[in-house]
């Protein structure tokens, strides 16, 4: 016979609850190749646990599982956000972005508005996944729009996921010094280099 006190609390109950809602329409947005789950690092394990604003870098060769990695550490990240010690503030918003289309998204010639609008968007939201940063060029319009949404998401500590061929320091081509600046700070001590073989050529001889 159990106690009163080995009951779960109403509000565990429904955290439990809306956690499992959470979590399954952040399953429908995972692409089919990456929703199997997988033993994540160490380091982003860690990360998850106690990120206090702090951003995460993902780097490494090609093919070695950093979008996977990075979409499975949204999803972590997003089931802690429901652990029974943490404030409630509502469901988490994760942005999830592959820098080409995102660039596209911020072109100029985008719809009235829409470039702002979503501008907005990824400044405010709770986690912004950005998918191999390094793989776009950007305009000098394009790098000031990344310089607005760095710079708001920094000075407000919230988190960034990036998966990059290089690391922060090497970004300026593409984000701007300004940009790459920022991003150096924001992932410091949260870099975390993944080795292996290309996964999409099989295993290794």
């Amino acid at each position: 016979m159990h106690s009163s006190s080995d009951l779960p609390s109403r509000r565990d109950g429904v955290l439990i609850e809306r956690q499992a809602v959470a979590l399954n329409r952040f399953d429908d947005r995972i692409p089919v190749i990456y929703r199997q789950p997988i033993n994540l690092p160490e380091d982003v394990a860690k990360w998850i646990a106690g990120w206090g604003g702090s951003s995460l870098f993902l780097t490494g060769p090609i093919g070695v599982g950093k979008t996977c990695t990075a979409w499975q550490t949204c999803r972590r990240w997003l089931q802690a956000q429901y652990a029974p010690g943490e404030p409630w503030q509502g469901t988490p918003a994760i942005q999830t972005w592959r820098s080409t289309a995102l660039f596209d998204a911020l072109r100029p010639d985008a719809g009235e508005g829409e470039g702002r609008t979503l501008l907005r968007q990824l400044q405010r939201c709770d986690l912004l996944f950005i998918d191999d940063l390094a793989a776009a060029r950007a305009s000098s319009w394009t790098q000031e729009r990344l310089f607005e949404l760095f710079d708001e998401r920094y000075i407000n500590r919230l988190p960034v996921i990036i998966t990059s061929d290089v690391v922060p320091a090497k970004l300026s081509e593409v984000t701007g010094p300004r940009v790459a600046s920022r991003l150096a700070e924001m992932c410091r001590g949260s870099v975390v280099l993944l080795e292996g073989y290309d996964r999409r050529k099989g295993v290794a001889a």
